[in-house]
């Protein structure tokens, strides 16, 4: 009779440096995407796959980090290979998460640059394998209103027309607007496009009394600030 297999994907048979936990304790928290996270957690995964591929499939499964929030204890042991120790330790981890983002929403992000942006955004970007362009909503004391994803494309980039931009700031009466998209590619130089869109943006917006101030790039791990770059 043949041996079984290892799944490849199996957190022992990863080099010591890239398991989860040695790699959080290398590099801190946010280093780690959701499904890493969840891994740290689990510890161990099934004879058919490891930690870090049981965590993929639990976020495929859900549809994501916010669905998986909403779940219920009973619908998360009903994934395969999820028991309810492993239910019980990720739905408390969740709660945290949600008592935490209560708490602060609380406190209104105040918006004081583009390093502010970077903390704000960078573990939802790093996330994403497409580009997304967003909105950050600001009231006149530059405290954060509301996140408005604008549009989300493929590989070669998404488009965000001004009224796609500007028509949610005018609802909820935002005074100001920065905008925010990533590059999959993982490098943040702004294009000519990218440039382009950023003094359309700004002209759109005086026209609607609404200041555009700043578009901000994110890369692998690194941000590029239109407005320091002088593109605005």
């Amino acid at each position: 009779m043949e041996t079984p297999m290892k799944p490849l994907s199996a957190v022992r048979e990863m080099p010591q440096e890239d398991r989860p936990r040695e790699r959080l304790a290398r590099l801190g928290a946010k280093a780690l995407k959701d499904a890493e996270l969840i891994a740290v957690l689990f510890r161990t995964g099934t004879r058919a796959e490891g930690a870090v591929a049981l965590a993929e499939r639990v976020l495929r499964e859900f549809g994501g980090l916010r669905p998986l929030g909403r779940a219920s204890l009973e619908e998360i042991q009903q994934v395969k290979g999820v028991g309810m120790v492993k239910a019980v330790e990720l739905k408390a981890a969740l709660e945290l998460g949600q008592r935490l983002a209560d708490h602060t929403a609380r406190n209104r992000t105040r918006i004081r640059g583009p390093e502010d942006v970077k903390e704000l955004l960078m573990l939802e970007f790093k996330e994403y394998e497409t580009e997304h362009f967003k909105a950050l909503l600001l009231n006149t004391r530059n405290d954060v209103l509301k996140i408005h994803e604008v549009s989300r494309g493929g590989l070669d980039g998404t488009m965000a027309a001004p009224r796609d931009v500007f028509r949610e700031a005018v609802r909820i009466g935002a005074s100001a607007v920065i905008v925010a998209h990533n590059h999959p590619s993982g490098d943040p130089e702004p294009s000519g496009t990218d440039i382009a869109l950023t003094r359309q943006l700004a002209e759109a917006g005086a026209l609607l009394g609404i200041a555009l101030h700043d578009h901000v790039v994110f890369g692998d791990g690194c941000i590029v600030s239109m407005k320091e770059r002088q593109y605005l």
